[in-house]
């Protein structure tokens, strides 16, 4: 699923740091599990990114990484190869869309791994969430995740897109059934994560953060 695009819309919003480049939006399918229904709400979620000409579009599928758990400042040859699929993406992103499922009442441990063995990738920059799972839509793993993004000094935007029960919402060809509440979800949260977005990129444009 690893890609980058330019998509193509007339929803751009106005460049807050004098500029009109787009900003550039990491969309993170943090499930790597055997059998997973991330890749279907990722491709739902990806064809409302691309309709924007505020966002350009990079794609950090934790199922083609496998980064170690166990931590190091000195990464073995093996860990530093995984790590280059992804730090790169997460380094030159202005903005994040974490899309998560739920497991056991919280995030996948390939999402935290990712995380961890990252820190001024994420600083001063926003962070959306899109969850599925059961009856809860994974939104216990967004309140999981948004104490772990605030201690990396991330932004993390209010609304979030939930799918209760997803398994059930969209049809054998990855269609939602019934997408008007969704897409408005959606759209919500983009146009507050592009506000963000803006706002941080041209603010780190006049300081540095944390200077």
């Amino acid at each position: 699923m690893t890609e980058t695009t330019s998509p193509q819309s007339a929803s751009a919003a106005p460049a807050l740091d004098g500029g009109d480049t787009p900003l550039r939006v990491a969309v993170i399918v943090g499930s790597n599990r055997e059998g997973r229904f991330g890749p279907i709400v990722a491709e739902w979620l990806l064809a409302r990114v691309r309709e924007r000409s505020d966002f350009v579009v990079d794609v950090v599928d934790l199922a083609e990484s496998d980064l170690p758990t166990s931590l190091s400042f000195s990464p073995s040859a093996a860990a530093s190869a995984e790590l280059a699929k992804v730090t790169p993406k997460l380094a030159a992103a202005d903005a994040f869309i974490v899309l998560t499922p739920e497991y056991n009442h919280s995030y996948p441990a390939s999402l935290k791994a990712l995380i961890d063995w990252h820190k001024d990738e994420w600083e001063a920059k926003p962070v959306a969430f899109v969850a599925y799972g059961g009856l809860s839509g994974g939104l216990r793993a967004v309140e999981h995740l948004r104490p772990v993004f605030a201690e990396l000094h991330t932004v993390t935007i209010r609304d979030t897109v939930s799918f209760h029960n997803a398994g059930a919402l969209f049809d054998d060809e990855g269609n939602h059934r019934d997408p008007s509440a969704a897409d408005a979800a959606a759209k919500g949260m983009l146009d507050q994560l592009a506000w963000w977005g803006w706002a941080l990129r041209g603010a780190k444009s006049v300081r540095p953060y944390g200077s």
